[in-house]
């Protein structure tokens, strides 16, 4: 199915944007969240009325992700876990720890903002990108101290 997106997302498209996807994802997904419209004449129409009023939207949430950037680059982020001898994790911190612990700081991301090879299982310092927004990234260390 034709689409013209009303919202730019990751590994689809930018705002305005005519893209093929599947049924199922525009009915259930796309339409109900007003991310996308059918393709059709009237839409296309309706599209150029509201493209300022949707670029405007598009412009605060960029400004929203650089502000969480900016906080995000001000904070250290530290996890005390119980390990073994050889400094290996019993368990490991996931995505779902980092967002915990950033919303415990007031800053809120999704999970996938976040961009991580594999769950972190030792001990030590750990890259983790964080991109909030699309072309957006930035990388942060994650320390992991013995408990």
């Amino acid at each position: 199915m034709k689409v013209i997106l009303t919202t730019n997302i990751k590994k689809i498209g930018k705002i305005g944007d005519l893209v093929d996807v599947k049924d199922g994802y525009a009915r259930n997904f796309l339409f109900p969240k007003n991310m996308a419209l059918r393709e059709n004449k009237k839409n296309l129409e309706y599209y150029e009325k509201i493209k300022e009023e949707i670029q405007l939207k598009e412009d605060k949430k960029l400004e929203e992700a650089k502000n969480t950037i900016e906080k995000i680059k001000k904070l250290k982020i530290e996890f005390n876990k119980e390990a073994d001898e050889k400094d290996q994790l019993y368990g490991s911190i996931s995505k779902k720890e980092i967002v915990n612990f950033l919303k415990a700081n007031k800053i809120h991301v999704h999970s996938d903002d976040i961009i991580m090879k594999n769950s972190i299982r030792t001990l030590g310092e750990h890259e983790v990108q964080i991109s909030p927004y699309l072309n957006i990234t930035h990388t942060i260390l994650v320390k992991v101290n013995k408990n």
